[in-house]
Parts: C-alpha cells; sequence; structure tokens
C-alpha cells in the first residue's frame, strides 16, 4: 500500500482572502491590538473563510447565517470546547459587523447566530499560606532561582499576565516609587503597585542575580534566561512548576494561578472591584467580577469546613 494522501488544502478565492487580510490590518494598525490577539483571530477567520469556500461561497455578500451554523455545528462535532467555540465565534460576528461598518455588507450575518451554552467556571485560586510557599520556594543561592523568586513575588504581588511578565524591562521599574509600568492586552500601558516584598526580591536579583546572567548583546529585559536573552513563557511556566513542586503543596499550579489569587486575596482584605479591575488589567468589569463569586466560594466553604452548625448533620 502506499503512503495515504494528504487532504488538499481548500483555496479560498480572492474577495474572502482579501477582505479578512484588510481586516487584520484594521485591528494591527488602527486598534493597535497586540501580535498574539491579531493572531488568533487571523487563525479563526481562516477556519471560517476555508469552511465557507468549501461550500460554494466566493464572495462574504454571499455568507449567511447558514454558513456560520454549519460552521459552529462541524468545530462542534470535531471536539471543540464550548469555551473554543464561543471565542471562534466571536472572532467571526467582529468581523461580520467590520464588513457592515466598511460598506462591505448592508447586514451582520451573523446576528442571529447562537452561541454554546456552557456555564462560566469559576478561576482556581491559592490560600495565602499556599502562595506563600510557592513564591518563596525558589534557590535563592543561585542566579535562577534570585531571577525566579523575583518573578513569583511581582506576579503575585502585582497580579500580571506571563506575558507582561518576561515583557519588562528595567526602564518600567520604579522601585522608590514601589510601581512597575506593563504592557497589556492590546497594548495598552498601566501603572501597577509593586509590594514590599516584591521590591526586597527585585532588587536582591537586580544587584546579584541579572549580573551573572548579562551577555554582551543583552537588552534591557528585567528577567534574563542563561543565555542572557529575555525570559519566554514556556522558561518561566517550567519554572513556576518547579516552584510549586518545591514548595510541596498538592494543589496544581499554573502561572495564571498566581495572578487569580492576587486578585482573590486582595477582595478578600477589602480591595473595591474597580481597583482590583485597574490593576488586573480588564478592560470590562464583569472580568473582574468573577472574582467575587471565588469570595463567596471560599466564605461558605470556611464556614461548612469550621462552623459547628455549617455542615449537615452526620457529616
Amino acid at each position: 500500500m502506499g503512503a495515504p494522501r494528504r487532504k488538499k488544502a481548500t483555496v479560498v478565492p480572492p474577495d474572502l482572502q482579501e477582505s479578512v487580510e484588510a481586516f487584520l490590518a484594521y485591528l494591527s494598525l488602527e486598534r493597535g491590538l497586540a501580535k498574539l490577539t491579531v493572531a488568533a483571530y487571523e487563525d479563526d477567520l481562516a477556519r471560517f473563510a476555508a469552511h465557507c469556500a468549501r461550500l460554494g461561497k466566493e464572495r462574504w455578500t454571499d455568507v449567511g447565517l447558514a454558513e456560520v451554523e454549519s460552521w459552529v455545528k462541524s468545530l462542534d462535532r470535531r471536539g471543540h470546547a464550548a469555551a473554543s467555540l464561543s471565542r471562534r465565534l466571536s472572532a467571526v460576528r467582529t468581523f461580520s459587523a467590520h464588513l457592515v461598518r466598511s460598506g462591505l455588507r448592508r447586514d451582520d450575518f451573523t446576528e442571529l447566530a447562537r452561541g454554546p451554552k456552557f456555564r462560566r467556571t469559576l478561576p482556581g485560586t491559592l490560600t495565602a499560606e499556599q502562595a506563600a510557599k510557592v513564591v518563596s520556594a525558589p534557590d535563592t543561592s543561585t542566579p535562577q532561582g534570585l531571577r525566579d523568586r523575583a518573578m513569583l513575588e511581582l506576579m503575585y504581588g502585582s497580579g500580571l499576565r506571563i506575558s507582561e511578565l518576561c515583557a519588562v524591562e528595567l526602564q518600567a521599574l520604579d522601585l522608590e516609587s514601589a510601581l512597575v509600568r506593563v504592557r497589556g492586552k492590546g497594548s495598552k500601558d498601566r501603572i501597577v503597585p509593586v509590594g514590599e516584598t516584591a521590591i526586597t526580591a527585585l532588587r536582591a536579583y537586580l544587584e546579584k542575580g541579572r549580573p551573572a546572567l548579562t551577555r554582551p548583546k543583552t537588552g534591557s529585559a528585567v528577567f534574563l534566561s542563561a543565555r542572557g536573552q529575555a525570559l519566554s513563557r514556556k522558561t518561566f511556566w517550567l519554572s513556576v512548576k518547579q516552584a510549586a513542586a518545591r514548595s510541596g503543596i498538592e494543589v496544581p499550579v499554573k502561572p495564571h494561578l498566581l495572578r487569580h489569587a492576587f486578585a482573590t486575596h486582595l477582595l478578600a482584605g477589602g480591595a473595591d472591584l474597580r481597583s482590583i479591575q485597574e490593576m488586573l488589567g480588564h478592560a470590562d468589569i464583569a472580568t473582574t467580577q468573577v472574582y467575587t463569586s471565588v469570595e463567596r466560594t471560599a466564605l461558605s466553604d470556611a464556614h461548612r469546613r469550621h462552623h459547628p452548625r455549617g455542615r449537615k448533620p452526620g457529616a
């Protein structure tokens, strides 16, 4: 038997392709969205355009609700999670609205499209004690350990995303004023407070750790790899994994969990939701409000565990 034939890639008609490329340029140049965000739109729209092409559609004016619904059903059959389906459909909705604004269509072909039903899961979190064990786990007798300790303290103490953390540059740090300037989603800058513990860890790393990691072509990135380059997301993810293992806690720890812990612990300490929203860099307060559910859940769990009337009889 010969080798199996490769499935031919769908050829997308020029009209479909050109409109998508113009939209991506708009997102990048006019809206200033981050490269990763634009790349996600590009992938979703390329998939949808290929689906439309397979159905014989050559222009966006030919595309309607039927093509959207058949695409969503095909993704569902291939096992895409509800959250993934919702995100992909959202990309197509945004593109369709852009076609209307640009005068390329009179109507929004996604207006009646129904997204998948799913329950929004609450973000996981750590207790303050667990978070303290994780961030203090790195071996600070090595340059890499000093670096990891400073990164973990900054992520937990200031609520940074992993991409924001890896991109922090020296000129963005103002340790005297206890502030850091962060480039967040959509290339939007924000100023975030830095706690005293994180400042101590950062000073130790900048004085004793970073100089040992610099190389002749090292740039201004704060956190460096062993080769003197800006630390990658993957390397930091591994550092978090190692710190969690050293800490001895049994909770599976991912980088984003420390950001969630930051928000949850601020809320538990009495911080108002608007302040937390600003520090996290959320565009919509609704995104931040999920932490109120986390806090309510934690309070309910504590009540059930510790109050004499909190448990069911016989439990």
